[in-house]
């Protein structure tokens, strides 16, 4: 298990926000950190892909719409995407009960992430100090190097922590709740991703009516059982008849009526 908490530990780094060594943002946060993709990855390190896609698929679901503007950071996304989702499989409940341990963990995930924050104000002082000096070196290790080392570990070590002991221990510690817990863990892990849903159709949908799309999708998936393929292509036809034949604005339709008025006169 040292070799599987280490490598999570390891992506848990590479994919946090302030990590620059996949391409900045766009190979670590915008990609390992999404759980739809830390999901299958985990489940290929534990040797349950299968789990992991499922747990990774509802947790994604959770924080589809999440956003961070100017480091505000509600929830953790990257201690969610990886220790939490692997104690989830570890934990062998399913997905509700891992979405509702996810969620605890990506709250406290934001006491490191402050902590992060106020060491990284530190290095930011030594860094102008330096420039002040005229010190080079200084300058690169106080916002280079430290600032990463901080990073490391600060995501590493409670990631590795979480995977290595938690392994031995998860499973057990769910069992050992009351079935009063675990079952209201698994009516909040159900409600959890309808709620990231309506958050991001909040965001999304300018116009109610616009929702009689959604619902289209749930009965293709619910009650026709349509495989994502087909949803695919239903949905291609819907925007395609709503776009190419959808009535003009009542204020150009006013404009045009008016100016033929004028023309009769």
């Amino acid at each position: 298990m040292i070799i599987e908490a280490t490598l999570i530990g390891l992506f848990c780094y590479l994919g946090a926000l302030s990590t620059p060594w996949l391409l900045g943002l766009t190979g670590g946060w915008y990609l390992l950190t999404r759980p739809l993709v830390s999901g299958m990855l985990v489940g290929l390190i534990l040797g349950d892909v299968k789990t992991g896609i499922v747990i990774g698929v509802a947790v994604q679901a959770v924080y589809i719409a999440m956003v961070t503007p100017g480091g505000s950071m509600p929830a953790d996304l990257n201690f969610v995407a990886w220790p939490a989702i692997a104690l989830g499989v570890l934990s062998g409940k399913g997905p509700e009960v891992a979405v509702a341990l996810a969620a605890t963990i990506g709250i406290a995930g934001t006491v490191l992430f402050n902590a992060m924050m106020v060491l990284n104000s530190f290095w930011n002082h030594r860094a102008d100090v330096a420039l002040e000096r005229g010190d080079p070196r200084g300058i690169y290790l106080n916002s280079a190097i430290w600032p990463q080392l901080c990073n490391f570990v600060l995501r590493f070590v409670p990631a590795f922590i979480a995977v290595y002991f938690g392994a031995q221990y998860i499973s057990a510690f769910m069992d050992s709740l009351p079935v009063a817990v675990l079952a209201t863990m698994n009516v909040l892990g159900g409600i959890l991703p309808a709620v990231g849903i309506a958050i991001l159709l909040k965001q999304i949908i300018k116009n109610y009516s616009m929702l009689i799309y959604f619902l289209v999708g749930f009965v293709c998936i619910v009650f026709l059982k349509l495989n994502m393929v087909a949803l695919v292509i239903v949905g291609s036809l819907l925007a395609l008849i709503h776009y190419n034949y959808k009535p003009e604005p009542q204020q150009a339709a006013n404009t045009t009526a008016d100016g033929d008025d004028e023309d009769e006169f």
